[in-house]
Formats: C-alpha cells, sequence, structure tokens
C-alpha cells in the first residue's frame, strides 16, 4: 500500500479548539504565542483512499501549532525551520513516503526547497496542482455564473510568476480573451508573446483593478503582500478566485459585493471511501489541491519532490492534472476562506447578478 504524510497548521487561533477545546477560554494571543512552541503533532491516520486504478493509500496528518502570522512573523532559519524539519522527521517515523506541504508551510522561506534537504523523503508543496485546480475551480464557477466560455474575458494578476504563468497557459486555451497584469512591461510582452499559439486574444496591463473592471473572470496569484482589487473593481456576476497568499483580494469584496461569486479555487473529491480522521470545515471525502497533489504523487508511486521552490513548470501543471484524472480526483465545488461554499450560495449570487442585468 502507497503512503503519505501531510503537514498543515491552525489558519485562525479559533482552529486550535478542534484539537483542544478548552484553549477556547483562552485569549487569541495566549493562545497564538504558546501554540508555536509545541512539537509537531500526529492529528490522524488516513484510510480508505482509492484510486479507480484499484490502488489504495493511506497517510498520516501532523500539524504543527503556528498560525499564518506566525510563520510569517518568526525568524524562518532560526525557529520556522527547525520545526518544519522536526515534522518532517515525524511523519518519516510515520512511514511516509512522501511528504506534502499545506497553506503557508509551503510559502515561508524558500518553498520547501530546505525541507527537503534535509529529509530522507520527497516533499511537495502541491502548487502544480493548486493552478491547475485553480483554473478547473474558476472555469466551473464561470459555469455555473452561466457565462459562456465564447464570452469569457478573463484576467490573471501577478500572470508572469511561477504560478501566473502557469494558470495564464491553461487559460488561454479556454477563454475568449485574456488579460496578462503584472509590473514589469518586459516581462509582460514576454509572456503575450508565448502564448501567441492560443487561441484566446491576448493583451497587457500593468493596471490591475482596470484589467479587473473590464473581465468576467479574475484569477489573483501576485506575490505582493497588500490588497491589489477592491468591491468596486468587479462586474456583477463576475467569477473571482484568489489563489494569491498573502490575499490579492480585499476582504471587503466578500463582504460588500453579494453578486460576485469569490473562491478561493477548487474543492477536490478524493476517489475511495476516504476517512481523513479529521475535520478541515469541508464536506466528507474532499480536500485542498494541495494536499490532493501529494495524495496523486502517492498513488502513482511517484515518490518525488514534484513542486519546490518558487517555479512552476507548465508541463508539470499538466502532467498531475493528468494523474488526477488518472485516478480519479475531481474538482467538485468551491471554496472560500478555506471553507467549502454552498451550491446554494452561488444560486443565489447569480439571482442577485442577473437582477441587476449581469
Amino acid at each position: 500500500m502507497q503512503s503519505f504524510a501531510f503537514l498543515f497548521h491552525p489558519l485562525r487561533h479559533t482552529d486550535f479548539a478542534r484539537k483542544f477545546p478548552i484553549l477556547m477560554k483562552l485569549p487569541p494571543s495566549v493562545v497564538e504565542g504558546g501554540m508555536k512552541y509545541l512539537p509537531p503533532l500526529h492529528i490522524s491516520h488516513v484510510t480508505g483512499a482509492r484510486s479507480i486504478t484499484g490502488v489504495e493509500l493511506e497517510g498520516d496528518f501532523v500539524g504543527l501549532g503556528m498560525t499564518p502570522r506566525v510563520l510569517v512573523e518568526s525568524d524562518f532559519e532560526h525557529f520556522v525551520l527547525p520545526r518544519l524539519i522536526k515534522a518532517g522527521h515525524l511523519a518519516e517515523r510515520l512511514g511516509a513516503r512522501i511528504l506534502g506541504l499545506g497553506a503557508f508551510t509551503k510559502i515561508v522561506g524558500d518553498r520547501g526547497v530546505s525541507v527537503a534537504k534535509a529529509l530522507a523523503i520527497p516533499v511537495t508543496t502541491g502548487n502544480s496542482y493548486t493552478a491547475a485546480s485553480a483554473v478547473v475551480g474558476a472555469l466551473q464557477a464561470s459555469d455555473r455564473m452561466r457565462i459562456a466560455r465564447s464570452d469569457l474575458k478573463a484576467c490573471v494578476i501577478g500572470a508572469t510568476g511561477a504560478i501566473g504563468r502557469a494558470v495564464s497557459h491553461l487559460l488561454a486555451e479556454e477563454v475568449a480573451s485574456l488579460t496578462l497584469v503584472a509590473r514589469t512591461r518586459e516581462r509582460l510582452d514576454q509572456l503575450a508573446s508565448d502564448l501567441g499559439a492560443y487561441p484566446a486574444e491576448i493583451r497587457v496591463s500593468q493596471d490591475p483593478r482596470q484589467a479587473s473592471r473590464e473581465a468576467n473572470l479574475v484569477l489573483t496569484v501576485s506575490s505582493a503582500t497588500g490588497v491589489l482589487v477592491e468591491p468596486e473593481d468587479f462586474q456583477p456576476g463576475a467569477v473571482v478566485c484568489d489563489v494569491a497568499r498573502p490575499r490579492n483580494v480585499s476582504s471587503a469584496v466578500y463582504e460588500r459585493r453579494d453578486d460576485v461569486l469569490v473562491i478561493d479555487g477548487g474543492v477536490i473529491r478524493v476517489p475511495g471511501d476516504v476517512d481523513f480522521g479529521f475535520s478541515f470545515g469541508f464536506p466528507p471525502k474532499m480536500a485542498e489541491a494541495c494536499m490532493a497533489e501529494t495524495m496523486i504523487l502517492a498513488m502513482e508511486g511517484r515518490y518525488e519532490s514534484f513542486t519546490l521552490g518558487g517555479d512552476i513548470e507548465v508541463e508539470r501543471v499538466r502532467q498531475i492534472q493528468a494523474l488526477a484524472t488518472k485516478h480519479g480526483f475531481v474538482v467538485e465545488g468551491f471554496r472560500r476562506f478555506e471553507r467549502a461554499i454552498a451550491d446554494s450560495e452561488v444560486e443565489e449570487i447569480y439571482q442577485r447578478a442577473h437582477r441587476q442585468g449581469a
């Protein structure tokens, strides 16, 4: 049987209470400050995942008691990295043959490179399948908002970055027009040239807000640390997929624009009767893309550091999507703020936009 481990951490102080309910009674600063010193914990054992090819998979979840704020603000080399490596050694002792990095553990430092060098098992960030499933999820969301593919006017904010380039290549095969947005004109022009063979009309822009106003499908993948787009920057009925971490889309978009579908990407249905042994706030048998990439690689027996560092190869994105299809992983539903979005909410957003003439 194939095996894997996946490392994750709480996204907010209230998440600690899932494992330790008594912590809900303490102030957030006390919880964050104390939990970050805990050693990595074995959270649960994963059973029941089964590829449509018949390959069975088991694994383990390892938890690190550090919120995104702590991970980003702490010294990487002397505080964060040693704890990531300890988590990796725990995964090795549990019998994992590959380790996936989740949430901000794949963002801090050199994006998994130093962790992989310190371990005997390969490491992957999951960013290849994150890119692939973001495009699939965004296109499915466009379908749910009744936007015909021939009418899709997409823009990618942060198009010249690692994930942005991969996303742009995939979108250029599917949409009517694609606006590439980034700071450096020379890099934009080079990417536009690379995409010239695709059917989409390719444009470039250095103004993310204006490009968003002209699009009905917006994907944000910029490495910028601040918000790049605001509530007034979107058409009624638009789909906004915010893949970037930290987020590029203001939370006010979700709060004030109930006629715009804001998602983080697709939710992945894992094949078989999988039991994660822990609730992530998703429906049963559903996982995030970075977790799914780790599982896909283990099912395939490709125990290698598939996605590491800041670069993402377009060919690898296509490979992991093909392997996902081979083993029966399917994008099924959407997520926002690491929670699944109900179908009824999507329909309500469409109806509100439709009443406004979207």
